[in-house]
């Protein structure tokens, strides 16, 4: 079900003050109900030894979407965590992503997520599962 236009904005809203979405220069090209799909610019400048994305910002990446599809369900101000992640590489990635997050479950507490990323071609590079943990409050700064 896509989200209504006020709680989409919402969200985009609280993405934007994320360093790391406008250093990636993630683009959110979908919202629905438990779901995000975003599109991001590879930078060469960000590659790994062998020339292709950098595993590291994939799971990065994924980390990002997956927080965002939860944003779908519980709104963009509900303090969250990653609490843990995986990441499994299928192939190199040598052009831009796509990756698509589902919220498996919002639990009371953890709220895992699946992640797809594709080469913009559509070629499958990575699947990823990430797990989020519900914050009764904010978390204190140093």
């Amino acid at each position: 079900m896509n989200l209504a236009e006020p709680a989409r904005n919402a969200i985009i809203e609280r993405i934007s003050t994320i360093p790391i979405v406008s250093t990636l220069q993630i683009r959110i090209e979908e919202m629905a109900t438990g779901l995000c799909r975003a599109y991001v610019p590879r930078d060469t400048r960000y590659d790994g030894i062998y020339r292709s994305f950098h595993g590291g910002l994939l799971m990065t990446i994924a980390d990002s979407i997956a927080c965002f599809a939860i944003m779908t369900r519980t709104g963009p101000d509900e303090p969250l965590t990653t609490t843990d992640m995986n990441i499994r590489f299928l192939a190199p990635c040598r052009d831009d992503v796509r990756a698509e997050a589902r919220v498996i479950k919002l639990g009371r507490t953890l709220c895992p997520v699946s992640v797809d990323l594709f080469e913009a071609r559509g070629t499958p590079v990575a699947v990823a599962q990430v797990t989020y943990i519900r914050l009764e409050k904010p978390p204190t700064s140093p």
